[in-house]
This record gives C-alpha cells, structure tokens and sequence, in this order.
C-alpha cells in the first residue's frame, strides 16, 4: 500500500509543498518540491497578503509535485490563523486583497469591540486570548473603514480561501475557524449571539467542517484528474500538535515557528479567569480536543532582526546569529517577547534596544547582547507560561515536546531546558506538514485515529533531547522576578 499526498504549508514568512509517502508499516517519507517566499505586502499604506501570487505559487507546486509523483491521492492545506479573504457571492471574486494581520488597522479596533462587549465577558464567551490581530477585531475595524465589502459577502479563513481557489468548496475548517474570537468553544460553532453584539452580519459565515473532511477536487484546468482536496487541521499549529510524538493524555507542546505556541491538549475549554490573566487561549484541536495555549512571540523576532540587518548590509544566517548569541553574557537584557511593541514589522534591533532602555537595563552594547537577550527572553516566557499551564491544569508535565522549524536552533532548545527545569524533546522539524498529510490519510481512510498517526510519526522521523544544565538554570532563576515585572 503506497499512498502519496501533497501537502501545502504556507506560513508568515515562506511557504512549501510537501509530498508525503506512505508505505506498508507506517513509514512515512517526505519530499519538499517547492519552496516559495510570503511576508506582509504594503500598498496604499496597509499591509496585505498577496493573494493572486500565493494561488500562483500553489500552481506551480502542484505540477511540480506531479513530475516527481504520476499519482497523488490528496492536496491539503494549512496556513497561519486569524487573516481572511472576503468573497463576493455573485462571482466568488475576492473584494480585495486580504490585510494581513499586522496592518495597524486594528490598533484601536479592540476598545471599540470592548464598549459592546466587556474584555472579561469577551473571553468568558470565546476563551480567545485578547490581541490586536484576532479576527473578531480585524472584521470590525475592515467593516468601519470598508462597509461596502460586506455586501453579498462571504468570508472564507486563509486556507480555506486557498482550497477554494483549487477546487474546494467555499466552506471553512474548524480548527481555523477557532482562532477568530468568533466561536463558542464547547460547542464549536459560530456564537451568532456574540456576533450580532458585534454588529457583523450573519451571513458572511460559512459552514464550518472538520478536519479530515474532503471538501472538492482539483479544477479541471490544473490538468492533473480529479484529485481530493481535503480540509485538513488547517490552523498550522492545529496540525503540528497532531504530529507531537506524544503519547495521548495532553502532551505539553511548543510549536515553535514565527510564532511560538505553548500549550497541551484538553478535552474541554477552559474560560476562567484565572486561564484569562495567564493568558491562554482555547484553540481547536482534532479529535474534539481543545488546543489550551499561549501565544508567544518566537522566532519573529530574530526574522525580523535578520531581515533589518539585512537591509543594513548586515547578511547573516540564522545559524551566524546563534552563534553570535552563544558569545554573549547571559541575563544581561531582557525583554518581554509578547509586548505589542514587537508585533509590527521594521526595525526590530530599535525595538529591542528601546525596551531594554526604557526598562532601566541601559544601553545594549552590541548585535550579540541583543540576540541573546532575545535568546534569554524567549526561554523565560516559556518557563512563564509552562507555569502557568500546570497551575490551572493541575499536572505535572516532566517533558516539553518542541515540533517545528525552531527544534533547529539548538542553542534556543538548551536554553528552554535550563530555564524551566524540563527535559525537551525537539522534534520533528516539519511536524506541520506531517500533521497536514496525516489529516489527510484520515480522510482517505488510511489512518484509523490519532494514536496510529503518532506512532507512523515516532517510527519515521528523529527526535533530539536535551537535558537541563543546574548552573545556567540557577542563572535564569536569579533574573526570573526581573523577568515577570514585565507582565504585571
């Protein structure tokens, strides 16, 4: 039984396609066939996602992937949350290009949604951490400034938008769906009570479906049959805790990414709020299972330091920078990695070093002090949040299993070791695209649940431990209440 599936996964910064093979006893292979670059599009002095290019770039990967494999079984997608494309019914045209979430659009928008509703009644109902960028803001400042766009509209989530352009229907995915601050988390369908509130119309909302579920088939003018093409866990981090090599029973997960998501797997919404002051937010998962996490900042803030260097004349590898981190003091600055001073995009190295001042930390002396705050920063706010995480789940979790394009830096896995006192596991590195071709072998009915996916994952792909050092540990422990300052 050799089955082939292509797996596209687009993030904030570059996108791939993914071909995985399975073969008999649960081997699974990958093979990238395309990779393509993504990031914020300014024009007209908004940020927005450049739609028409991202539909060309999936083109192209889909008649690569096809020279490489005759027969592929399923296409599937996964992509960043909370960014949209509002449809127009009559010709399924988009109304415009989709703001990207950065854009300062929204940067007065949760006040204004706060008078209708209150910040505590807000996530008693949704369980969605409050931030700028949550879809339930993004709406509402897109229908003050362009009212015009919600007319004989529909609103269909990144890759749902995606999947429509190949050949999907116009619905969208669950665990998608979940990040708007839109839903009502126990029962995972649109709070149509929190939406009036809002004043957002009601028929914007498609239906929303599960992941697994094949929702259409590739357009004849792609010229390649009639392949499936599945909703998959299509929030990218819904898809990489599906592929943690954990057994089941709520592994502690960091998907570490543009975005480093913290959290474990629960069966139920926690809304309190004492979930809400940490903060955490309740995202879905497959299975029925709720994604209980915190948003962190991670690796934008080195992207973005890199790409400014860059601009500079400073051309450096990520693999330079950590070196250049690994030569630097440690605790000697700190910043908190979620501040929305560093949610914008541009001079990143001015940000962290206006932080550190404005703090009492003083100037930062140089380019390796600065990553290695960064470094020193981001491990705090993981011992921060696993902190949390225990308190209000009331477990004890002796491992952090870390998935993604991050488990590569190895200096940031040590250094999340020895801040929290933890074993990490690190690994695998495209546990998003495994997570979306796992999917997607569910809905062909290959794979019988999630238990199997995770042992095809632990069988086919390498996991790297670290052990936490008792010197840098007593280190962080020391700058710790410095550290929580920043959240008071």
């Amino acid at each position: 039984m050799r089955k082939v599936f292509l797996a596209f996964d687009l993030g904030a910064s570059s996108g791939r396609g993914i071909l995985g093979v399975l073969t008999d006893g649960g081997n699974l292979s990958l093979q990238e066939v395309h990779r393509f670059e993504n990031g914020p599009m300014p024009k007209d002095g908004s940020l927005y996602w450049d739609y028409p290019a991202l539909c060309a770039e999936l083109k192209k990967g889909i008649d690569l992937a096809f020279q490489a494999e005759p027969v592929i079984d399923g296409i599937g997608i996964d992509t960043w949350g909370v960014d949209y494309v509002l449809f127009d019914r009559r010709t399924m045209e988009p109304k415009r290009l989709p703001f990207n979430y950065r854009d300062s659009r929204t940067d007065h928008a949760p006040e204004k949604v706060f008078a209708k509703i209150s910040r505590k009644d807000l996530y008693r109902r949704t369980g969605i951490q409050h931030m700028p960028l949550n879809t339930i803001f993004q709406l509402a400042a897109h229908l003050e400034t362009y009212p015009e766009d919600f007319d004989h509209a529909v609103m269909l989530p990144i890759p749902d938008a995606l999947a429509f352009y190949l050949g999907g229907a116009a619905t969208a995915e669950y665990t998608e769906c979940s990040t708007t601050g839109l839903l009502d988390p126990a029962a995972r369908t649109w709070d149509w009570e929190l939406i009036d509130l809002i004043g957002l119309p009601r028929s914007i909302f498609p239906e929303i479906v599960q992941p697994g579920t094949v929702c259409g088939s590739l357009k004849p003018e792609f010229g390649h049959g009639d392949v499936p093409i599945y909703k998959v866990a299509s929030h990218d981090t819904a898809s990489a805790v599906a592929a943690v090599p954990a057994p089941e029973g709520g592994p502690l997960y960091i998907s570490c990414g543009t975005w480093a998501l913290l959290g474990a797997e629960t069966n139920r919404p926690d809304c309190s709020a004492e979930a809400e002051k940490v903060p955490f937010t309740n995202e879905g998962g497959v299975d029925g299972t709720i994604r209980f996490l915190s948003n962190i900042m991670g690796s934008w803030l080195l992207q973005e330091t890199r790409r400014n260097w860059k601009q500079e004349g400073k051309s450096l590898s990520f693999a330079e920078m950590e070196t250049m981190a690994r030569r630097a003091v440690s605790g000697k600055f700190l910043i908190n990695p979620c501040d929305n001073l560093f949610l914008p995009p541009d001079d990143m190295p001015g940000r962290i070093r206006r932080f550190c001042e404005e703090h009492g930390q003083g100037a930062v002396p140089d380019d390796k002090a600065l990553l290695r705050a960064v470094y020193d920063s981001l491990a705090l706010a993981f011992a921060r949040g696993i902190d949390g995480l225990e308190k209000l789940t009331g477990k004890t979790y002796p491992v952090i299993h870390t998935v993604g394009g991050g488990t590569k830096d190895e200096l940031l896995m040590q250094l999340t070791a020895d801040a929290s006192g933890k074993v990490v596991e690190a690994g695998p590195i495209e546990a998003t695209a495994i997570g979306n071709l796992l999917m997607q072998m569910r809905g062909a009915g290959v794979c019988p649940d999630l238990a199997a996916a995770r042992e095809w994952v632990k069988k086919s792909f390498p996991v790297k431990r670290y052990t936490p050092d008792p010197e840098s540990g007593a280190l962080y422990a020391a700058c710790r209440e410095q550290f929580l300052k920043f959240f008071a």
